[in-house]
């Protein structure tokens, strides 16, 4: 698109865009009666990035009516730079906000609203820095990338590892992290274990196959792997210097005097970069099926999601040391996950950082502090600079 054709007022100002885009629900949950669209939230953000001269792209995510991506591109070339974010929200409790979820409030120097900080601040702030760029000669190209379903199963960033979309060669995730480059994370695995055995009266244990018993002891051994991963594994980056294994819930039996025919645990497993998911499921199945097999107890053991991959960039990755020059802080390492892994199958250097703190993420009363909106922008920029002019 020629500078002339460029139409840089047909944007609304960040507050506008803000605004916009609070109003739009676009929750994303595995419970049908909380699930949105986030169709409206990615069709008004390509009606702001065409007039700055962006091409855009809006794909269904497959499998998932209502789910869409964006990929919007300013310019052209083999590289370039992606600033990336989801369009969708958690749920909310309206009994706990102070003011309307749906409505961008002003109090005390914040910007309070459902996804302020998490995460369709990050979209107005990003659409602003592209703004100063908008009719100019780009040697790589600028790419803002919004995606569905983040909080509730990665299914859009999945479906663009598929689609092998975009292409480009680095990546910033607009996560709330204050600002401060994140280079690793976690991952998340939830995992589900079920034994079923015979009941019987418990007056004689031959009568029946106890599934608690047998899930006793299934415990004893993942516990006994979360040893030794945590004496095998460790990284200093991370406030919990391990990976953890967490027995979240445990249901089975119906009585007291009855034995236990049903028993189900589930449990999250947090890995470590450079931890192999499907090797940790598989030692996993190698310790808990022959529990089973002695005790002739049938079993299931499955994914209660596909997971979230580990995540890490070296610490001398350009991005990351351009991210470390314009904000000041050394890049590190959070507890919680995003879609970087998903844009790294693509082959992207990728970091996370981005406005607002994940303290206020999932929270009543979420909110964007004012002081945090030039300072975003202006990163922005020096990294729109650096790699696509």
């Amino acid at each position: 698109m020629s500078q002339s054709a460029v139409n840089t007022a047909a944007v609304p100002g960040i507050k506008d865009m803000l605004a916009r885009l609070i109003s739009l629900p676009s929750i994303s949950s595995a419970s049908a009666d909380w699930d949105h669209s986030n169709e409206a939230v990615v069709r008004v953000l390509a009606e702001w990035l065409e007039p700055l001269g962006f091409r855009t792209e809006i794909m269904e995510v497959p499998g998932m009516p209502g789910k869409y991506n964006l990929i919007a591109t300013l310019g052209t070339g083999p590289g370039g730079l992606v600033l990336s974010g989801h369009t969708d929200t958690v749920p909310f409790d309206d009994k706990r906000w102070q003011s309307d979820p749906f409505t961008l409030t002003e109090r005390d120097n914040r910007w309070y609203g459902l996804g302020t900080c998490d995460m369709k601040g990050f979209f107005a702030l990003a659409i602003d820095a592209a703004r100063e760029f908008a009719g100019q000669e780009l040697k790589e190209p600028l790419i803002i990338l919004a995606t569905a379903d983040e909080e509730s199963s990665m299914n859009g960033a999945r479906a663009l590892a598929d689609a092998g979309k975009p292409k480009a060669r680095y990546a910033v995730i607009g996560e709330p992290t204050s600002l401060k480059p994140v280079r690793m994370h976690k991952g998340i695995m939830m995992e589900r274990l079920k034994f079923e055995g015979q009941s019987g009266h418990s007056s004689n244990p031959a009568l029946g196959r106890n599934a608690i018993e047998g899930m006793h002891e299934a415990l004893t051994e993942l516990l006994n792997l979360r040893a030794q991963w945590q004496e095998k594994y460790r990284n200093p980056n991370f406030e919990v210097q391990v990976p953890t294994l967490n027995p979240g819930c445990i249901h089975g039996g119906d009585n007291p005097n009855r034995i236990c025919a049903e028993c189900e645990l589930h449990f999250d497993l947090r890995p470590l970069p450079g931890m192999n998911m499907e090797s940790l499921r598989q030692a996993i199945l190698e310790k808990v099926q022959p529990v089973a097999e002695r005790r002739e107890l049938s079993m299931v053991f499955e994914p209660l999601f596909d997971g979230v991959p580990p995540f890490e960039t070296p610490a001398d990755a350009a991005l990351v040391k351009a991210c470390e020059k314009l904000t000041g802080h050394a890049a590190h390492a959070v507890a919680f996950a995003t879609e970087a892994p998903w844009l790294q199958k693509l082959g992207l250097e990728t970091l996370v950082m981005g406005p607002g703190s994940i303290d206020q993420a999932h929270q009543p009363d979420e909110f964007l502090e004012l002081s945090q909106l030039e300072p975003t922008v202006r990163i922005l920029k020096g990294l729109i600079r650096q790699f696509c002019l």
